[in-house]
């Protein structure tokens, strides 16, 4: 996508054919700042910081990170260690898990002199597959907000999106966001309502931030205004992301989500999850029951960072000293809340059946 009229994936190798780049996520959005990677301590102090962040870049993170310690160490012992490393990091969201087990499994069988090559091509693979998942994503989901343009017969396609699920979550393009880019690359006139989401302000630091840099008509709001936007005709229909979607249909993102799509469904709007399959845990039925909730920093709730009138970047506590303080990250929303998946594979029905539709294979 673009910044300042610049081509930018979110990670990619350093000219010195060894190192990984990445965006710095926890800059943004008053700071473009890259950072060089050249160890698996890196790379897993980037996923756990949440210099990187959102799962498909989790998962590509955690792949440049395996082949990063193959540098270094290519033994079975220098690889069960850097997975053990990178496992670590992050409980929720499950391309973590996948890219591991697609690194462990190409490597385990191969010499050990063989494994640094290897790894660096698979990472890429991993990477320009995330770009081609979303690009399907996005291809089957502008027919959605063609759709809706077409059924409003003027005005923008106003659309509610919650946390970041942009190209700035993935290597390129964006889940939620693929569709509106390429609604908006189309020429279908768009608006987008972007939730803040406290309470690390993803929305508002870093959906805002690509929006404006592609061109993307956007408004922020707060976290609770999607209701009242919904009762007054405001929004078209919404589209998040996922971090975790069980293979039943049950939706695990960023805290909040969960009610928004009570209200869209209390509203009669359409709430759609941009799906790539990889976040897809075949293995889980009941995401309520079964999907490990991360529980981050109090700090990231008690304490915000933002500019000041004059430049300087400066961080502030705004609960009175004393007080607990709970940071639940995400939360699940049941598949009867969901009206659609949008896949790379066309639109599933939230359920069993409608995702074995589209991947047969995982029968």
């Amino acid at each position: 996508m673009l910044v300042d009229g610049v081509a930018h994936r979110t990670i990619w190798l350093s000219d010195d054919g060894e190192s990984v780049e990445i965006i710095d996520q926890t800059k943004l959005p008053h700071e473009f700042e890259i950072v060089r990677l050249s160890t698996v301590e890196d790379a897993a102090h980037a996923i756990r910081t949440m210099q990187v962040r959102g799962a498909p870049l989790i998962g590509a993170s955690a792949g440049y990170g395996v082949a990063l310690a193959m540098r270094v160490d290519s033994s079975d012992a220098g690889l069960d260690n850097a997975c053990k490393t990178l496992i670590a990091t992050r409980p929720t969201a499950v391309n973590l898990r996948w890219a591991l087990d697609e690194m462990q499994a190409l490597l385990q069988p191969l010499p050990a002199g063989d494994r640094r090559d290897a790894a660096y091509r698979r990472a890429a693979e991993i990477c320009d597959e995330d770009v081609g998942i979303n690009e399907g994503i996005g291809s089957h989901g502008v027919e959605l907000i063609r759709a809706a343009a077409e059924g409003k017969g003027g005005g923008p396609v106003n659309i509610l999106t919650h946390c970041n699920a942009g190209w700035l979550a993935t290597v390129d393009w964006g889940t939620a966001t693929a569709p509106i880019y390429r609604a908006h690359d189309a020429g279908i006139p768009v608006h987008v309502w972007v939730d803040e989401t406290r309470p690390r302000n993803q929305g508002a630091s870093l959906t805002a931030w690509e929006l404006g840099h592609h061109g993307v008509p956007h408004t922020v709001i707060v976290d609770n205004v999607g209701g009242h936007l919904m009762q007054h005709g405001q929004v078209d229909l919404c589209i998040t992301g996922t971090d975790r979607t069980t293979g039943a249909g049950d939706v695990c993102n960023k805290i909040g989500t969960y009610l928004k799509a009570l209200a869209a469904h209390d509203n009669n709007v359409p709430f759609y999850i941009g799906l790539p399959s990889p976040t897809i845990d075949w293995t889980l039925g009941d995401g309520v029951a079964e999907i490990p909730i991360e529980e981050r920093d109090p700090k990231e709730v008690s304490e915000m960072t933002g500019r000041t009138a004059d430049g300087r970047i400066e961080t502030v506590e705004i609960t009175p000293q004393g007080s607990a303080v709970a940071n639940y990250a995400f939360d699940v929303t049941p598949a009867r809340l969901v009206t659609g998946l949008i896949t790379e594979r066309g639109i599933a029905a939230a359920s069993r059946d409608g995702l074995l539709g589209l991947f047969p294979e995982r029968g």
